[in-house]
């Protein structure tokens, strides 16, 4: 099997915020044309106009992939200060209303308003997408197929959406309960060969229902764009490093399907309907109540499936230089998920104060600081 690139590429959603009252506003035009002239085609509104979208640029390795999403989140955040605004990395915004948001006027989020009616206005959801560089379309297939079991353990991973509209849900990824009600989305179908992927699609696109497969919004899929495996399944991450963890195990457990691959090994695929009953308790639990070991028939705690990985990609996370960020991935166990350390400091502001718009207000003031923390 011929070696892949594995370069990476990180896409990040952020709400804006207003820096006072912690309210979620629209991005002014002079904020995201300051953005534009800064980032150079790194950076676009997103569906809703309170939302940015950045992007870095096809990155060889981690620590160019750190450097410049580092930098985007920089500019993003500078600008953002300097119109009284600070963006949030998080799933959902703690008490905005659905309602209240304006769609941008784009065409493409024309249509989606068109077609997917109120479904696509209750969107106000952000998520981070990891590009992993396989430029053989075959494999892409091949490892999209292997690669599904492991989207649970992402999402529990990276939960960071545990309020909605003023209310906790109970669940520590919301977000996922608002993007399943679009259409193609979940996880993605198995396929036997990059020939079929198409031919299905195509179906789709002949009837005019959409116009190329941008609209497949599985949890993970081949880029329309680009030659790679595009990951879609975690929360955007408040943390820097955190994101960076994510994106590292994403990059070395593609490498590690690739490797035992070239030794005449695979993967086990299990059926979706298991696998949809991990996504179910990452997206319910987040990392807390563990995730099912098919093989073992048995719930195992998230701490030891993470050790279990990090031995499983080390010679992945060797050759591709990211030892240090796989590992990285213990401190999110360790200080807790966004959703987590959300809840705790509403529970701080709700014992000291008993007032739940000021402990609301308190977990967006905390999604501000997280924002620059590794910056």
């Amino acid at each position: 099997m011929p070696q892949p690139a594995f370069s990476l590429g990180i896409e990040e959603e952020y709400l804006l915020v207003d820096a006072a009252t912690m309210d979620l506003v629209e991005a002014p035009e002079s904020l995201m044309a300051a953005c534009a002239e800064a980032l150079k085609g790194q950076v676009s509104p997103e569906f809703l106009q309170c939302q940015v979208e950045v992007g870095t640029r096809v990155c060889a390795d981690i620590a160019e992939a750190r450097a410049d999403l580092r930098r985007l989140r920089h500019t993003v955040r500078d600008i953002a200060h300097a119109h009284g605004l600070a963006p949030i990395a998080a799933s959902c915004h703690p008490f905005a209303d659905w309602r209240a948001q304006h769609f941008t006027e784009k065409e493409r989020y024309r249509a989606l308003e068109r077609d997917l009616a109120d479904v696509a206005r209750r969107m106000l959801i952000c998520g981070m997408h990891v590009h992993v560089g396989i430029e053989a379309e075959e494999q892409r297939i091949d490892l999209m197929n292997q690669f599904a079991y492991f989207l649970p353990h992402l999402l529990a991973l990276s939960a960071s959406s545990p309020f909605w509209q003023g209310k906790d849900t109970g669940l520590e990824s919301y977000r996922l309960t608002v993007f399943d009600n679009l259409p193609r989305t979940g996880l993605p179908p198995r396929f036997a060969s990059f020939a079929e992927y198409r031919r299905s699609v195509q179906v789709i696109i002949d009837t005019g229902i959409i116009e190329d497969s941008t609209k497949i919004w599985w949890d993970l899929r081949p880029s329309h764009r680009f030659p790679t495996l595009e990951t879609r399944i975690c929360d955007v991450s408040p943390r820097l490093e955190h994101a960076l963890s994510l994106a590292a195990l994403v990059q070395c457990l593609m490498r590690m399907l690739w490797r035992i691959g070239c030794a005449n090994q695979r993967w086990r695929i299990y059926d979706g309907f298991l696998v949809g009953e991990n996504r179910w308790r990452a997206q319910r639990y987040g990392p807390r109540e563990g995730l099912i070991d098919f093989a073992r028939r048995e719930v195992v705690p998230m701490d030891e499936l993470l050790e279990e990985m990090i031995a499983l990609v080390a010679p992945d996370a060797e050759a591709l230089g990211c030892m240090a960020e796989v590992t990285g991935a213990r401190d999110i166990l360790a200080r807790g998920t966004s959703a987590e350390r959300q809840r705790a400091v509403h529970a701080a502001e709700m014992a000291a104060h008993g007032d739940e718009e000021r402990a609301l207000r308190a977990v967006v003031a905390h999604l501000i600081e997280e924002f620059s923390a590794d910056l």
